[in-house]
């Protein structure tokens, strides 16, 4: 009798290994096969088994180890294969971390697949720079907004005019390189050009750092 195949799609948090969860470090001791993205911190990866496949499919901007579709097609072999697979992504599989696409492909195969949540940078990292993304005397609501849309979509479909004017705080995630144009678009569309604003890089890492700024003179800034 062959052997069932499963995907975990699983959320390694932002970076500290301190931050896995408990059922995320479980399905990585019992993996077969262990596909993972460069934002996959070693000591998270040190809970694998020792005969387990190990797989990089890391993705950096224009610099991609391995194309999503293809990633989608390895997961579908993995699995078809009998093994038990866990798909490690930093954050959270559903915060802009592919992992719906992913599902699909295991879905349309008829393939069972299932996912464990991670903790997202898009509070953490901001939380470890003391920065709560709501606070009841400052800010009652907060959006996560991706920084690096598909650029094969043609046009933003970002609402920029309702970002700008409705929500208290603004989360850019992977937003470095577009931070001009990001800034831009706020100000224009009515937010303050004095808005306080940082930018964190490393977040929850050792290295991590923090440049408090304005909208106005984040790009700036960030430059120099």
């Amino acid at each position: 009798m062959t052997k069932q195949g499963k995907v975990y799609l699983i959320g390694a948090g932002p970076g500290d290994p301190g931050l896995l969860g408990l059922k995320a470090k479980e399905c990585l001791q019992t993996a077969d096969a262990v596909v993972y993205d460069r934002l996959a911190d070693p000591r998270i990866l040190a809970f694998a088994r020792k005969d387990a496949e190990m797989v990089y499919v890391g993705k950096a901007s224009a610099n991609h180890t391995m194309r999503q579709p293809d990633i989608n097609k390895l997961l579908v072999k993995l699995a078809a294969e009998g093994k038990v697979v866990a798909r490690l992504k930093g954050g959270d599989p559903f915060v802009f971390g592919r992992g719906g696409e992913e599902a699909i492909e295991l879905r349309e195969a008829g393939l069972p697949f299932e996912f464990v949540p991670g903790v997202t940078s898009a509070i953490a990292v901001a939380e470890y720079a003391g920065i709560p993304v709501t606070h009841r005397h400052v800010a009652t609501s907060f959006a996560v907004i991706t920084g690096h849309e598909d650029p094969t979509k043609g046009e933003s479909t970002i609402h920029w005019q309702g970002l700008a004017t409705s929500v208290d705080t603004l989360v850019f995630l992977m937003g470095v390189e577009n931070i001009e144009k990001i800034s831009s678009q706020l100000i224009a569309n009515g937010r303050s050009a004095d808005c306080p604003a940082a930018v964190i890089r490393w977040g929850t890492h050792p290295e991590q750092r923090t440049l408090i700024t304005t909208l106005g003179k984040a790009a700036a800034d960030v430059k120099a």
